[in-house]
């Protein structure tokens, strides 16, 4: 049967549905393409790739043939792509970080998402952007950018903020990825040790990844073990967040009604519980991770495609000053935080 034999044999609404959404998910998918391709033969960050590339195309925005498609990458296929992510993680991995260090992480998270709406405030920034870079900061970078800001208020003011504080934790992460594992080694932390801090304090899967094997297979292990953790907690600050904003304005309208629960965090809630009775196998949970990446590099490239360079700088230096302050106040509590245990073991 025919690729036009097949379409033909869809219903009509889903065949209206199909032209009206392919041409803009066409452009995500071509931007993602090219910036994986970039990112695999020269380095650098897949993700800030996306997104730069995505911006240099802002004038397809004006488009309305592209326009139902970027609009659904950058929210429907990065919701999927958020749900996903809980196929990676389980229980036993939590059970195996120990009390102290899963109490530690916890606190971490909770207290910089506390110190981002605390610095928003005096530096007169908005509360959404202070829960946005602070969960951003506290958890995964920018995967929980993006996934905070889709149960946000969708105004263009926190679009364009949200796609400043994945550019700013990308090159955080970046520059972390690089800086920590010396300074840890200065100041004399065992490989797990250093392995705490890393997961529990840079931003991205990759950059903590990387970071942890510089300083050998323990401390990769701990820090992605730790990092997943910080994943895991993704969850449970998306839906307070949800639920907090659920009856804003600009969330609810007369014709919509927003789920106590929003589904995507229903299926990263079912996704963690089958990892961990063992029905996603090692596997299966790979090919859901590589899935919610390619997604989510989609759904950025979608949202650089949505800003341009001019809205972006009409932002000025608070947003900088924002995410430089939370990075530091996190790796600063984890630090102190682990020579503590460290001290209390001894």
């Amino acid at each position: 049967m025919s690729r036009g034999e097949v379409l033909l044999g869809l219903p009509r609404r889903w065949r209206t549905q199909l032209a009206l959404h392919f041409p803009g998910v066409l452009v995500c998918g071509v931007i993602a393409l090219s910036a994986t391709f970039v990112s695999e033969h020269y380095g650098g960050p897949q993700l800030l790739y996306a997104l730069l590339i995505g911006l240099a195309f802002h004038f397809l925005n004006g488009d309305p043939r592209v326009v139902k498609g970027i609009n659904f990458c950058g929210r429907t296929v990065l919701r999927v792509g958020v749900a996903l992510l809980g196929a990676r993680i389980t229980f036993a991995q939590v059970a195996d970080l120990g009390l102290q260090t899963a109490l530690l992480v916890v606190l971490a998270v909770a207290l910089t998402i506390l110190f981002g709406l605390l610095l928003a405030r005096w530096l007169g920034c908005t509360r959404d952007e202070g829960v946005l870079t602070g969960s951003a900061v506290a958890i995964c970078g920018a995967s929980a950018a993006l996934a905070v800001s889709s149960v946000l208020p969708q105004t263009r003011g926190n679009e364009r903020f949200t796609l400043l504080a994945v550019v700013g934790v990308t090159v955080l992460s970046t520059v972390a990825m690089v800086v920590y594992p010396f300074s840890l080694n200065a100041i004399g932390l065992s490989p797990a040790q250093a392995g705490i801090v890393l997961g529990g304090s840079i931003h991205d899967v990759a950059q903590v990844v990387a970071a942890g094997m510089m300083l050998g297979p323990q401390a990769g292990d701990t820090a992605t073990l730790v990092k997943l953790f910080r994943v895991m907690l993704l969850m449970p600050v998306v839906l307070l967040i949800a639920v907090f904003y659920r009856n804003h304005p600009a969330v609810k309208t007369p014709d919509t009604e927003v789920p106590l629960i929003p589904g995507f965090l229903l299926a990263f809630i079912v996704l963690v519980m089958l990892a961990s009775v063992g029905t996603i196998t090692p596997d299966m949970a790979k090919v859901a991770g590589d899935t919610s990446r390619w997604m989510l590099v989609t759904a950025i490239a979608a949202a650089g495609v949505k800003t341009s360079f001019e809205d972006l700088l009409k932002l000025g230096w608070k947003p900088v000053a924002l995410l430089v302050g939370e990075t530091v106040f996190i790796v600063a509590f984890v630090v102190a935080g682990v020579l503590l245990m460290r001290l209390g073991l001894g």
